[in-house]
């Protein structure tokens, strides 16, 4: 049974609040959104349907646990958070929106359980992964930014802003990720384990002026990744290329969707962009 075009779906024992675009499971491939740490389904504004405009394929767009309008969750969150989400929620996502092939599209943390997810399980619904400004390790860089998050929820409107989207959830949704990261036992994580598995085409897509990772993370990516990987760097672009560099990365991954879904595979290749 096809899902709404939006409403609550359960998945991992938890009401998950969500919104679909386009095509149903029947009738296309699902690319399915999987937000950054401090996002939610609304927060992607109207990028999933722009990429539905230019793809053809329909769009799953959910909110977390503790997110937008889903179920609370309790925070401290375990320090696996991610790996939990990638391992045991997003197959439960896929089941019960009756998704029979996927291409996950994570932003930051959502990149990353893309990456547990099709590292650690080769679900055969997953056939592609596009990675925006993606984490496979901590980085000083990156804990510092999360330090300056926490100053400016403390002290400035940022929890203001943050309400508008999250309501009820939003010291949740805060201070679940902000603290997990600032743990001085998660400067040891890393997901590196889970990319020689990968045998599905990557996009990645980075800024270079981003703030919460070095080139080093899509290094990692290229360096242990057996399945093709195409990435793509931005210029004039921080920490969310489908906010700062809309056009391009809409372009990046509307032909990497394209190619994967003709060929099954995406060429390896470099591409750098300047806006």
């Amino acid at each position: 049974m096809a899902l709404a075009d939006g409403g609550h779906l359960e998945a991992g024992g938890k009401r998950l609040e969500y919104q679909w675009f386009g095509p149903g499971p029947d009738a296309a491939p699902t690319l399915v959104f999987l937000h950054e740490g401090l996002g939610c389904a609304a927060l992607w504004r109207d990028f999933p349907r722009r990429v539905v405009e230019a793809t053809g394929c329909g769009a799953l767009v959910y909110s977390r646990a503790g997110y937008g309008s889903s179920d609370p969750v309790d925070v401290p969150r375990p320090l696996r958070y991610m790996h939990i989400e990638g391992l045991e929620v997003v197959p439960a996502v896929l089941d019960a929106a009756g998704i029979r092939e996927a291409v996950l599209v994570g932003h930051s943390d959502g990149a990353s359980i893309s990456v547990i997810n099709a590292g650690g399980l080769a679900d055969p619904r997953v056939r592609a992964i596009a990675l925006l400004a993606p984490h496979v390790f901590n980085e000083e860089m990156c804990v510092a930014s999360i330090r300056e998050a926490r100053v400016a929820y403390e002290t400035t409107n940022l929890r203001e802003r943050m309400a508008r989207y999250h309501g009820d959830n939003v010291d949740c949704a805060f201070w679940g990720w902000n603290r997990a990261w600032l743990d001085p036992e998660f400067m040891h994580w890393n997901i590196e384990e889970y990319l020689p598995a990968i045998n599905v085409p990557v996009l990645a897509i980075q800024g270079r002026q981003d703030e919460y990772g070095s080139k080093l993370q899509i290094e990692a990516i290229e360096r242990q990744v057996p399945a093709p990987v195409r990435t793509v760097w931005l210029d004039d672009c921080r920490h969310s290329p489908h906010k700062d560099q809309a056009d391009t990365t809409l372009e990046a991954l509307s032909g990497f969707i394209a190619e994967t879904a003709s060929t099954g595979r995406a060429p390896s290749a470099t591409e750098s962009f300047t806006r």
